[in-house]
């Protein structure tokens, strides 16, 4: 027993992903680093609540309420929220206001609460709103052209819109990807070559901040609960 995550990738240039989980017999999950916000209802106690997560910069411990459901939206890197900065949700979050099971409260208006199978219609209305934005300039950087301004500019929006370095982004999810070959058993010195980390105790630091477990952990499925990628089942 443990998280029961599910996830599907989205064809919305607006959204990376959108998850369900369970939480059964657990109370704490670690955390693990991430460069992405979201959106996040759950179901607990016959209580309905809702979210917003920031992007994460380092490994921690997270409550679990037992017996919970949830539903998730990651969005697309370079995306954020109009009523807040980008950089005050990074390691941090929002409980939103007057939730019920149906609405929620989010930029002073209510909305309907989605399931994940219309996660996307609710991100198309945000957007028509303009309460989701994006800057056009790091959709261009994202997409690998080089616009003409300088490397500090794009530095400086890419800041402000993600909350996060164009490095920091590149270490989390280099760390991801590091986690997800060695839960598939890759061995680690195929990790560090693939991936470019200089040796084994390159990767073994990289996993301690932003994953919270060691190679040998992660290939074994010891350690307990952990929120490592929604397309996995992961167990306590």
């Amino acid at each position: 027993m443990g998280l029961r995550f599910r996830t599907r990738a989205s064809d919305s240039a607006w959204v990376d992903s959108v998850w369900t989980c369970t939480s059964e017999q657990v109370t704490a999950m670690t955390s693990v680093a991430g460069v992405r916000w979201g959106l996040v209802f759950w179901e607990h106690a016959g209580r309905a609540f809702a979210g917003v997560t920031g992007p994460e910069t380092r490994t921690g411990t997270a409550p679990v309420p037992e017996g919970a459901t949830f539903t998730g939206i990651e969005f697309a890197v370079g995306t954020s929220l109009r009523a807040v900065p980008a950089p005050a949700l990074v390691d941090s979050g929002i409980q939103l206001p007057d939730t019920t099971r149906r609405t929620f409260r989010l930029d002073g208006a209510r909305w309907e609460t989605p399931g994940p199978d219309d996660a996307e219609a609710l991100v198309g209305r945000l957007v028509q709103a303009g309460i989701v934005v994006r800057d056009p300039l790091l959709v261009e950087v994202l997409r690998g052209h080089r616009p003409a301004v300088s490397g500090r500019t794009v530095e400086r929006r890419f800041r402000s819109a993600t909350g996060l370095t164009r490095g920091a982004v590149r270490q989390i999810e280099r760390a991801r990807t590091a986690a997800r070959l060695l839960v598939a058993r890759t061995p680690a010195a195929d990790v560090v070559a693939e991936l470019g980390y200089s040796d084994e105790p390159h990767l073994a630091r990289a996993l301690r901040s932003y994953v919270g477990r060691t190679a040998g952990q992660l290939r074994e499925g010891a350690g307990g609960a952990i929120a490592l990628d929604p397309d996995q089942r992961l167990t306590s």
